[in-house]
Parts: structure tokens; C-alpha cells; sequence
């Protein structure tokens, strides 16, 4: 059986910004496990620009982007298996994996890092009435069907649900020559970015009907209409605004899945709201030395972000290396608490003297607040009370904690964040 330092399960842009930053912290046995046929993961079909803006200060597309993380890998002489499906990881850190080459193998790991990504959520999780016709996709599949694979999913085209995948696939379609009829959300507000509803949707003039969904699905073989109608405050469509539209396919972009069944299978400690790990200041998860990010931990709004959080999960990693396996002495836990709009938090608790000079803490809110603040708590002691003219929830919102804080205040046992109205 094989044994590595760091071991890192899939080789997208939170894995691989992970392996490099692992590298970059003195560790010299990694091992990067993928289960598709090339590194780089959902960026290989994102063909349009805007990534890239935080981490190299230039607008790339999707591929471009990958390409950068990929030629670090290479150039830093990371090892990696591509067509390698995970099937099991126990507590002591042995992953059984499987591909055409090697078949069914084991690999024991010091420390392993959960790169996996998400996956879309499919027709079958949202009970659209109707019979099972052609011409149903998630928005990831037309994407790939689109930009890699050269096929064009259909030529009227509906679109449930105004993630971003969504949103640039209505965009897409419309430059392949397709008519967009219409993009309908469940929600009063759309779940994508801001610039995207513009840039998708408003250049393109595809209407946007907030607070409707499908009721029922047209067609036996192929897909021929939907009916569209308007919901209530609980989601449930109100009679009487029924509304028909002819189309030969209908593209589902209603939110992403974490892929966290290994991360389960462990017995790893999750989160309700993200459906992915809890997670203290240094990524790591509540089995030891295991340590997650990205997509798998929860779902992000730019891949910039994605890699600078995996780069500080491969740094933590390779830190608990060099510790002899350890993230150093127990100490008392100080619980991030969200509240009052704050949907979660990432991560959830720390430890202070673990804690770089500066945490991040990433979240997200429930509903749409205008001109309205972000405030922290240390214990019942507003600390923070920041002003912010719109807050939404397709936007990722952030606080830094300075340690030199954190340490100044006597009895800290609860970090507050909450949304305030002005």
C-alpha cells in the first residue's frame, strides 16, 4: 500500500490550488486523485471570461484559468491519477480507489484534503409534474454539451431557475442561435450574480419572471412546452397565472449539491444549511487531519475565492504535517454564530492561537437587505457594525477577524454575525 503525506480527492481548482500551496508549504509527497480524464474540473466547460480578477489581476476564461493551477502542478512536479474513482475513506485515512490502470487499490495518507466539488440538482429533486420527454437538462450538462462536446441541446429554449449557470447559459444559447423564451425563479430574487443578471439576461433582452416556477411539462418523446405559474410567499404556485410557452427544451439551474457522500461515509461532522463539513479556522474538519474547501464545503460565487480558500486548506495541511500530525494542544472553542439573516458561516468555530494573523470568515444571507448593516458581536459587545446598501443572497459576503482581537478580549466564548436594520 502506498503512502503519501497529503492526499487530495479531485483535481479542480480548489484541489489543485490546495496541492500547490501544500508544495509551497515544504510538503513533497501529495497525491492528487480525479476522477475525470484531465485536471481542471467544471472550468473546462466554463468557456466564458471573468475569472481571474482577484488571483492574477486579469480576466480569463474558465479553461485559461485551470491552465494556470495545472502548469503550477506540473511545473512543481506534483503527482496525480486521472479516471480515478474514490469509492471509500476510513478514519484512519485509508482511501480505497479504483481505475482501468491500477484497478482496486488502497493508499494510506497522513492528512487528506475534500476537493470534490458539487454536483447540479436534478429534475427528480424538484417534483415537475409531467411526462419524462427529451429535451429536459440541468444547465451544467447543455453547458457541457455546448462548449465541449459541439452539440446543441435545442432552439427554444426555458430556463428554471437564475443561477449563475443558468444565467450564462441563457447567454450561450442566445450566441448559438437559440431563442431564450424566458428565465423564471422560484425565489423574489434571483440566486446569481449581479453583473451576470446584466451581462445574460438585460444585454440580451430575456425576461426575468421572479416568484414563478413550472407546473407542468408538454410532450411524451420530445419536449414540446412548459406552463409557468406564479407562487405565493410559501412557493406555491397560485391559480389562475398560468402561463404557456412552446419550447423543445428546458434548462434546470435550481442550486448545487455538495458532493459529500465520502465526507459523510467518514463521519465527518455537516452543516444543515450548506450540506457541507463544519470546519474551524484551519479548514479542518471534525475528523483530524482531514481538512476541506471549495465547492464541497459550500457553495462559492467566484473561483477566486475557491482558490485562496484552498490554498489556506493545503497550507493548514501541510502545517499539520509538519506537527507530527497535529494542529497542536486542545484549547477552549469559540463558536461562530449566525443569526438574524445570516444564513451560515465559514468556518464555523476556531481556536484562536491556531489562527493566522487575519481569518476570513465567509457567509451568506437569506434574503435581500437594503441599506442595512453587518454587525459583530464579541459575546454580547458589538464590535463591527459595517453599512452596505445591498446585500443579497447569489453574493458571498465576508468579515476578517484580526487575531491580536480575538486575544485582547477577556472571555471570549461567541462570535455573533448578524444583518442589522438601518
Amino acid at each position: 500500500m502506498n503512502s503519501y503525506d497529503i492526499v487530495i480527492i479531485g483535481g479542480g481548482p480548489a484541489g489543485l490550488a490546495a496541492a500547490v500551496s501544500a508544495r509551497q508549504n515544504g510538503i513533497d509527497s501529495i497525491l492528487i486523485l480525479e476522477r475525470d480524464s484531465q485536471l481542471g474540473g467544471i472550468l473546462n466547460q466554463c468557456i466564458h471570461n471573468g475569472f481571474g480578477l482577484h488571483t492574477f489581476k486579469e480576466e480569463l476564461t474558465g479553461p485559461e484559468y485551470a491552465k494556470r493551477f495545472i502548469d503550477q502542478t506540473e511545473e512543481l512536479n506534483i503527482e496525480y491519477k486521472l479516471n480515478t474513482m474514490v469509492m471509500d475513506i476510513t478514519k484512519d485515512k485509508i482511501i480505497t480507489a479504483m481505475n482501468r490502470t491500477d484497478g482496486l487499490f488502497k493508499i494510506e495518507a497522513k492528512a487528506i484534503i475534500l476537493a470534490m466539488g458539487c454536483r447540479e440538482r436534478s429534475r427528480g429533486a424538484l417534483n415537475i409534474p409531467g411526462y419524462r420527454p427529451a429535451g429536459v437538462y440541468s444547465a451544467g450538462t447543455a453547458q457541457r454539451l455546448v462548449n465541449i462536446d459541439g452539440y446543441m441541446p435545442g432552439k427554444e429554449v426555458v430556463i428554471l431557475g437564475s443561477g449563475d449557470i443558468g444565467l450564462i447559459m441563457a447567454r450561450r444559447m442566445t450566441l448559438e442561435g437559440a431563442k431564450v423564451k424566458v428565465v423564471a425563479e422560484l425565489m423574489p430574487y434571483s440566486g446569481g450574480l449581479k453583473r451576470n443578471i446584466v451581462q445574460c439576461l438585460d444585454d440580451f433582452g430575456i425576461p426575468l419572471k421572479l416568484s414563478h416556477t413550472v407546473v407542468n411539462i408538454k410532450g411524451k418523446e420530445r419536449l414540446e412546452g412548459i406552463t409557468l405559474a406564479q407562487v405565493d410567499s410559501q412557493g406555491k404556485p397560485i391559480p389562475n397565472t398560468e402561463e404557456d410557452y412552446s419550447c423543445d427544451t428546458l434548462l434546470l439551474s435550481c442550486g448545487l449539491i455538495p458532493e459529500n457522500e465520502l465526507s459523510k461515509g467518514i463521519g465527518v461532522d455537516m452543516e444543515a444549511i450548506t450540506n457541507g463539513p463544519l470546519v474551524n479556522e484551519s479548514l479542518e474538519t471534525s475528523i483530524d487531519g482531514v481538512f476541506a474547501c471549495g465547492n464541497v464545503l459550500h457553495v462559492h460565487d467566484l473561483v477566486d475565492f475557491v482558490s485562496k480558500e484552498a490554498a489556506a486548506a493545503g497550507k493548514n495541511a501541510a502545517k499539520y504535517i509538519k506537527n507530527n500530525c497535529s494542529m497542536g494542544e486542545p484549547e477552549p472553542t469559540i463558536s461562530i454564530l449566525p443569526t438574524d439573516g445570516v444564513r451560515y458561516t465559514v468556518p464555523k468555530m476556531l481556536h484562536i492561537h491556531r489562527m493566522e494573523e487575519k481569518l476570513t470568515v465567509r457567509f451568506r444571507v437569506g434574503a435581500v437587505y437594503k441599506n442595512c448593516y453587518i454587525s459583530v458581536y464579541f459575546n454580547s459587545q458589538q464590535i463591527l457594525h459595517r453599512k452596505k446598501a445591498i446585500i443579497a443572497p447569489g453574493e458571498m459576503e465576508e468579515i476578517k477577524l484580526k487575531k491580536a482581537d480575538l486575544e485582547a478580549f477577556d472571555g471570549l466564548e461567541t462570535i455573533t454575525i448578524k444583518i442589522e436594520e438601518a
